[in-house]
Order: C-alpha cells, then structure tokens, then sequence
C-alpha cells in the first residue's frame, strides 16, 4: 500500500477579497497614469486580481511514496521541471527550470509529485535562494532520503525588464544535504546529470 502525506497550502490566504484586490489594482493603475476608460483596459484591474490570485495559490496534494522494495540505492533525478514564480521585491515574474534529485533510503517518490512540491513552494512572493531550500528541505522532512539536491536555473524580469535590463543573465541556485553534499563523487554525478557546470 502506498504511503501518503497530505501537502498542506502554506501561507493560504485567509479572507481573499477579490473585489478588494480588484479596486487595488484600479487604483494602483490610475496612480501611474493609466486611464481604464478604454473599452481594451477597462476589465483590466480585474484580470490583474485574477491572475495574481492563481498565481498565489498553489494546487493542494497528495505527496505519494512506495516502499523501496528493490532497495534503490543510486541517484534518482528529474531535470528541466519548468518552474515560474514571482519575485517578492517587485512582483514581476522569473521562469526557468528545476532539476531535483534524491538518493533514496526506505521509500521513494512518484516522480509527478517532484514537481508538484517545487509548483508548491514557487505559488507565493519568492526569493529564488529561499524556493530552492524549501524544495529540498521539504522532501528532506518528509522522504527521509540520504540526500537531496535542488538547482534552479531561472531568469528575472525584474532584472531583464527594468533596473540594470540585463537580458539573456540567468541567475542559478542550489541545495545540497547528506550524501549530496557530503560525498564528492555524489554531489559530481548530480551536478553532471542535472546538465549544471559545478
């Protein structure tokens, strides 16, 4: 029998007032300038509360592991997971790719449910450092592994589109724990799996 553990939706926003956030937007759109009159911009505060509001809020789940049967005890890895969050000191968008990977111990994961866990985490105003340990702790807590490892690799607009418009830079984070971080051999393999120059 599969084992599960309920993902829970942190930082769930009690009391979503759409409309409230509706009249916000309104409001923080006619402060710059924006006139709303326009038959192409008058629903426009409206599908701004909307899209902010799915991107905020993460699909709950069902985190499934299966006993390690065949006791597995070498790299599992899925790359190139496309990852898109919103960066919490402009609320513009960043977008790339996530690769994680684990070494299993008792049990192991249906793989859907590693990029379920990063899509988690990436729903709510985020710094790419913070999303990257949150991935990998929480699959520390609850897969019990002998080691995680997390790279994200993702370009910001809020340096592409604004400030120092440097288009084209990725900005690459990781996070290592147990044998991945401790065994060198590990921490190569995964590094050269995941297609990133350590």
């Amino acid at each position: 029998m599969p084992s599960t553990a309920t993902l829970h939706v942190l930082h769930q926003a009690p009391g979503r007032d759409l409309v409230a956030a509706e009249e916000a937007a309104a409001a923080f759109l006619e402060a710059l300038g924006i006139d709303l009159d326009s038959e192409s911009l008058r629903q426009t505060p409206r599908r701004m509360a909307h899209g902010y509001a799915e991107l905020f809020t993460p699909r709950a789940f069902d985190l499934t592991t299966f006993p390690n049967d065949e006791d597995y005890d070498e790299l599992v890895l899925v790359r190139n997971v496309p990852l898109r969050s919103v960066c919490e000191h402009h609320l513009l968008p960043f977008a790339g790719t996530v690769h994680i990977g684990y070494l299993p111990g008792e049990r192991i994961i249906g793989l859907s449910k590693l990029a379920r866990v990063a899509e988690h985490f990436a729903c709510r105003p985020q710094v790419q450092e913070r999303l990257t340990k949150q991935i990998a702790g929480w699959l520390d807590e609850h897969l019990h592994p002998r080691g995680v490892g997390v790279v994200i690799e993702a370009e910001h607009s809020c340096m592409t589109l604004r400030g120092v418009q440097s288009v084209g830079s990725a900005t690459v984070t990781s996070a290592l724990s147990g044998a991945l971080r401790d065994d060198p051999r590990s921490r190569q393999e995964f590094f050269a799996l995941a297609g990133v120059h350590a």
